[in-house]
């Protein structure tokens, strides 16, 4: 295998597949990156058996400068390859494999020889059908994803809670996750051609890199579903994860439909009174904010405390304020992260009782988006 190739396009390319490489991985050959050449252009991949990547450099792309005066392929180590291809002089780079899959790495007066191993040995990718896609913008997918992922545990002892949980029916997609204290729930339109229902949990982490890999123009996703695998196309790069097994939670239940006491805040002053509140809350063990909702005098107050360090008392600025007086106390992160994802924009609290879970939804959008948290037990 011989080729050269524009040294800056081609680390923009392998920046999504080194996503899919782990160090810490039990099969060696998968700290690897997998360079595949041929006359249609440069095949890059790299898996840790969770998350496959693989995107194409193409011949016929001027921009990207690429030769292949040889076909053939090679796994290189993918961390050293790496370095070593940004700390090259020169703005072209040529590779070329000798014998015993050494590999010649030459750009201005450097030259690297790296060992490489046996492409052959290199596991094959998933088989995922591709005749049933469902679409959906990159935009959309990353909106839907940063507002609901950070709501998966992180805790192995229940795996399926650590995935993101999608419902598709019709033209319908119902994102949710949770780990147990607290829920975030999204719905979106999508375009589901054949209109087939599914019902799957991707994890977390895989969702996370897939909307890193994302450029910020506008383009269409299309994914394709099998029994265990997932399939993500976008800009000539598939992204492979696996799906977890067994049943998600039905989490419609936990979602009240009534409640008794309402307020009405922009998110970013609440967010704000929240950060300030919860600075004393994170010195104590419990970490645990408080909130006083007294109706009758239109007021509501945030209290911070650590016996240790003191305590910072906040009186909060709601739009409206209606229902039963409440006294209620949770995790102050929770809150947080339930905020930030709503970004700008005004928002409704609805409570129903002290050890009830209460919910957070945007004025604008309240049926298609949902945060819950569950209170705390301070006595």
């Amino acid at each position: 295998m011989q080729f050269s190739i524009n040294r800056s396009r081609f680390i923009n390319q392998i920046n999504n597949v080194q996503r899919a490489i782990s160090s810490k991985t039990t099969i060696p050959i998968l700290t690897g990156m997998k360079l595949v050449a041929t006359e249609q252009g440069l095949i890059i991949t790299g898996s840790d058996v969770d998350i496959s990547v693989q995107t194409l450099i193409e011949q016929s792309d001027p921009d990207n400068d690429l030769n292949i005066v040889t076909p053939g392929a090679i796994v290189l180590p993918a961390r050293f390859f790496n370095e070593i291809i940004k700390k090259l002089p020169g703005e072209d780079f040529s590779l070329k494999i000798v014998e015993n899959n050494q590999t010649i790495i030459t750009s201005g007066n450097s030259e690297f020889t790296l060992n490489g191993l046996d492409a052959n040995n290199y596991p094959h990718l998933p088989e995922v059908e591709n005749s049933d896609q469902l679409t959906i913008t990159a935009e959309i997918l990353r909106q839907l994803v940063n507002e609901t992922v950070f709501s998966a545990s992180t805790q192995e002892n229940r795996p399926i809670l650590t995935g993101l949980h999608l419902k598709i029916s019709g033209n319908q997609l119902l994102a949710v996750a949770t780990d147990s204290h607290r829920l975030a729930q999204r719905k979106v339109t999508i375009a589901n051609q054949n209109q087939a229902d599914y019902d799957i949990v991707i994890p977390a982490k895989s969702l996370t890199e897939l909307v890193r890999s994302f450029n910020n123009g506008e383009q269409d996703v299309k994914i394709s579903i099998s029994e265990n695998q997932v399939l993500f196309e976008f800009a000539k790069t598939l992204f492979y994860s696996r799906l977890l097994e067994g049943n998600y939670p039905a989490t419609d239940r936990l979602i009240p439909d009534q409640s008794t006491t309402q307020l009405e805040f922009e998110a970013k002053n609440l967010l704000a009174a929240v950060e300030r509140a919860s600075l004393l809350a994170h010195a104590s063990r419990n970490n645990v904010v408080r909130l006083v909702i007294e109706t009758g005098t239109k007021k509501a107050t945030i209290y911070g405390n650590s016996p240790e360090v003191g305590a910072v008392e906040e009186i909060l600025q709601p739009s409206q304020i209606s229902g039963d007086d409440l006294e209620i106390s949770f995790n102050p992160d929770y809150l947080k992260d339930a905020l930030r994802a709503f970004g700008d924009t005004k928002i409704k609290l609805e409570f129903t009782a002290p050890l009830h879970p209460f919910t957070l939804k945007p004025l604008s959008d309240a049926e298609n988006f949902i945060q819950l948290i569950t209170p705390v037990r301070t006595f």
